[in-house]
Parts: structure tokens; C-alpha cells; sequence
């Protein structure tokens, strides 16, 4: 439990896009690939080839950790087949955390950091 008075009313200004994501949030590489809205957040990679879509996550994954500043919190990877055709055969999701995708840590550390003099 949580005491009250130990609650900071101060506010957090986030720069976000309409989808909800920090603006400069490093973007999937490829035009099939896409953050998708939910309160955990997939971010989908679509490819027939299964290692590519899994390169393309992971390369997005070490872009979006340096971007944060530390590990992005992903709940669930989820792999899903598309039949359809012309559709992409793989669909890779990674379910990550609303918060991470906005910038949140990034914008505590700034504010931190200038509340310090740093």
C-alpha cells in the first residue's frame, strides 16, 4: 500500500504520436512490420520468412533498448500464421509495455536529470 503523501502530483510531458507512442520511438524497419494499439502494445513483424521477421524484432528490440535507456518490457511473444493469399506467411508479435513505447523512463530520467542541475 501506498502512503498518500508520498505521491507526486507532478506531471510528466511526453511528446506522442496519435497512435500513443513517444515521437521519435525508433519505428520497425520495414513497411509490413508496425506498433499496434493496445495497453500492452504489440509490435508486429510480418515476413514469409520466419528468420527474417525474427532478425527484424530483434534488431528493433536493440535499437528501442538503447533509445529507453534499459530493457523494454516485453510480456508475450506471440507467433501467428497468415494463409491468406499475398498476405505475409509469418506474423511475430512482441506484447510490450504501453509505457516503455511512450518514452516514460526516458522522460524520468530527463526530468531527474534536470531537477539536478544535470
Amino acid at each position: 500500500m501506498v502512503d498518500p503523501a508520498e505521491v507526486s502530483e507532478e506531471t510528466i510531458q511526453l511528446e506522442l504520436s496519435e497512435s500513443g507512442v513517444a515521437v521519435d520511438l525508433p519505428l520497425p524497419a520495414n513497411q509490413r512490420d508496425q506498433v499496434q494499439g493496445v495497453p500492452y502494445r504489440p509490435v508486429e513483424f510480418r515476413d514469409d520468412d520466419l528468420p527474417s521477421a525474427l532478425e527484424r524484432a530483434a534488431s528493433w528490440l536493440r535499437q528501442t533498448q538503447d533509445w529507453l535507456g534499459e530493457p523494454v518490457d516485453v510480456i508475450a511473444v506471440h507467433l501467428d500464421y497468415d494463409d491468406r493469399k499475398g498476405s505475409p506467411y509469418y506474423d511475430l508479435k512482441l506484447l510490450c509495455n504501453e509505457e516503455d513505447l511512450a518514452g516514460v523512463p526516458r522522460a524520468i530520467r530527463h526530468r531527474e536529470g534536470s531537477d539536478t542541475g544535470q
